[in-house]
């Protein structure tokens, strides 16, 4: 005689929309859910004390194990410009017409290197905090502008430099010399907003870092650092379309902010009436755009 069996029925997996609902009856929320944009806006202000404290933290640590110590944040880029005195200025003869060429040199070297160094740290700032990110809850914005905040730091400490070279070369101290304020500001928020987008990039694929350094040099080659884009351009030999590109450059135009506050040499007319519209328009588009597309994605950082 055969025995039937009863099974029980399958049991059915509640819906997506009952969980949320039951979710949401006791209080419960995703975990890292990303906020409005008012609302993330209002905690990285909040944490405003940790991004500034971090970038000191970081600053101070770079260099702990140097003999020299905190001597190579000046050291480093003045090396740089020395390098590229002899290959560019000597070698290659670029300081021909260009007056006061060393302090020219000098002042292109540390604003690029503000913008080199905060981009490189900015696509990592995830990637290479994973730790971080995932034990503690906090706006993920917070770690590329702190990194940031830390390269400006960096860059006021090789401004000393700078300053003692101006005045070595007989570059008198001026009243424009204020305008290095806001011109460092509006490359700050525009490093910002790119480290941003080179943040989220960063975090989806880590393997840009190794990408970045020689997308970065290239950048530094076609930014006048070491030459006068003005001189290039003057001899009108070049595509028009090639014209433009050079002079809306975002790091050309704000080195050649830089050195139109600094050295008196480098006239007004060296400095074409588009350059401040330009460092605005670039440091609204980057800084806002760039800000935008990091908070999109904020809740898929530090997850595998």
């Amino acid at each position: 005689m055969s025995q039937v069996l009863d099974t029980p029925p399958p049991t059915q997996a509640p819906a997506d929309d009952d969980l949320a609902a039951l979710a949401a009856r006791h209080g419960l929320s995703v975990s890292g859910a990303r906020p409005s944009l008012p609302e993330y806006v209002r905690q990285l202000w909040e944490r405003r004390h940790f991004i500034t404290a971090f970038a000191t933290a970081k600053l101070t640590a770079q260099y702990s194990q140097a003999k020299l110590g905190q001597v190579w944040q000046v050291m480093t880029p003045l090396l740089n410009a020395a390098v590229y005195y002899f290959i560019f200025g000597v070698l290659l003869g670029t300081s021909h017409g260009v007056p006061d060429y060393i302090p020219f040199l000098v002042t292109g070297v540390f604003i690029w290197t503000f913008t080199q160094s905060s981009i490189m740290a900015g696509t990592r700032a995830i990637s290479g905090n994973l730790g971080l990110v995932r034990a503690l809850h906090f706006p993920r914005a917070a770690l590329p502008i702190s990194f940031c905040l830390q390269q400006l730091q960096q860059l006021l400490f090789s401004m000393a430099a700078l300053i003692v070279i101006l005045l070595c070369f007989g570059i008198p101290v001026s009243a424009s010399w204020l305008l290095a304020i806001p011109a460092l500001v509006l490359q700050f928020v525009f490093n910002a907003g790119v480290s941003m987008i080179m943040a989220r990039w960063g975090a989806k694929t880590p393997d840009i870092a190794q990408l970045m350094p020689f997308i970065l040099r290239t950048w530094m080659y076609v930014s006048g650092v070491m030459w006068s884009i003005s001189k290039l351009t003057e001899k009108d030999h070049l595509p028009h379309i090639v014209t433009v590109l050079l002079e809306t450059n975002p790091a050309a135009v704000y080195i050649d902010l830089m050195r139109y506050a600094l050295i008196d040499s480098f006239h007004a007319r060296q400095l074409p009436p588009h350059v401040w519209p330009a460092a605005f328009g670039w440091a609204l588009l980057a800084g806002i755009g760039g800000f935008i597309y990091f908070w999109k994605a904020e809740e898929t950082y530090g997850r595998g």
